[in-house]
């Protein structure tokens, strides 16, 4: 069984998912939300900074049962995402950001919903 602490932690990165789909289907799409540098792109940059913060607190606080439900790649790539955003803002590479929406939050968010669903 999960702390309920680790599952309000996957809840918030399912909750970061659902604001980033949001904001892209807002702007039209995944390239227009982030070509709109002032408002969306830091919004989404900010939600996969807290997704991966979600991430390391639920592997340093040991909670290692819950991480199972997702795959390594999305935790490992979600931390080292968050360090570009962290420490190079203005070099971020946005194909792979928007590699990392169309392709790895879908299965984020999946695994998420496992999570959850698996104690209930």
């Amino acid at each position: 069984m999960y702390s309920a602490k680790a599952l309000s932690r996957v809840e918030t990165i399912t909750k970061k998912i659902h604001f980033i789909e949001n904001i892209v289907q807002e702007k039209g799409s995944v390239i227009e939300a982030l070509e709109d540098e002032q408002s969306a792109r830091a919004a989404i940059l900010m939600h996969l900074t807290a997704i991966a913060e979600q991430f390391d607190k639920l592997l340093h606080s040991g909670e290692l049962e819950i991480l199972k439900h997702f795959e390594k790649q999305d935790i490992k790539g979600s931390y080292e995402l968050r360090n570009f955003i962290a420490h190079d803002y203005e070099g971020i590479d946005f194909h792979v950001v928007e590699e990392v929406i169309k392709q790895r939050l879908p299965v984020i968010a999946k695994s998420a919903s496992d999570a959850v669903r698996y104690i209930k």
